[in-house]
């Protein structure tokens, strides 16, 4: 399975959870590993020391209070704890999410959802020029702005190619990737045991 072998810890069960988590929301498990690769590199331990994001999505300390938890507390969470916190994020955005650039930009910047490739990112409280200073792998033409277009090509960019094509080619059965996944987890847990 794409991204199995960054899962340290938990991977059945986490892939198991992982799973269900992804069919209540109605996205893809591909489109979310991929997101969490991207935040994380599937690492529920990873802080980003320019704001504290913390975990397997990269929840800033705001969020974390906001779902009833702090960043302290999601360090210390197992990545199969932390996936509580992500389907509880992921929820309310969860009927806008019709690819897996809007899934990754829920998380991102969830206010940039649906718009248009042309749309710069920004808020009312938030500058295109601080977004794009904050996000610099983003801002491609460094134009100081990051439009949607340029959000898509650099998650390209980023991301490894078997996971893109994953990603972008319809019709991948991703359910086959899934169970080959618990598979391949459950002889790696046997072997480590």
């Amino acid at each position: 399975m794409i991204f199995l072998s960054y899962i340290k810890t938990n991977v059945t069960e986490f892939i198991t959870k992982l799973r269900s988590l992804c069919a209540t929301l109605k996205i893809n498990i591909i489109w979310l590993l991929a997101v969490m690769w991207l935040e994380s590199r599937l690492n529920p331990k990873a802080v980003n020391s320019n704001g504290g994001a913390t975990g397997l999505i990269q929840f800033m300390p705001s969020t974390a209070i906001a779902l009833g938890t702090t960043t302290t507390a999601l360090y210390n969470m197992s990545n199969v704890q932390q996936l509580v916190y992500v389907y509880k994020y992921l929820k309310p955005y969860a009927p806008k999410i019709k690819n897996f650039y809007d899934l990754y930009l829920a998380i991102f910047f969830p206010l940039a959802m649906g718009k248009p490739d042309s749309w710069i990112i920004h808020s009312d409280n938030l500058t295109a020029e601080r977004v794009a200073n904050a996000n610099p792998g983003f801002d491609l033409d460094k134009n100081k702005q990051i439009t949607i277009a340029e959000f898509k090509a650099a998650v390209n960019k980023l991301l490894p190619a078997e996971a893109l094509k994953a990603i972008v080619e319809p019709g991948i059965k991703i359910i086959p990737l899934v169970v080959s996944g618990l598979i391949i987890g459950y002889i790696y847990n046997k072997i480590r045991a």
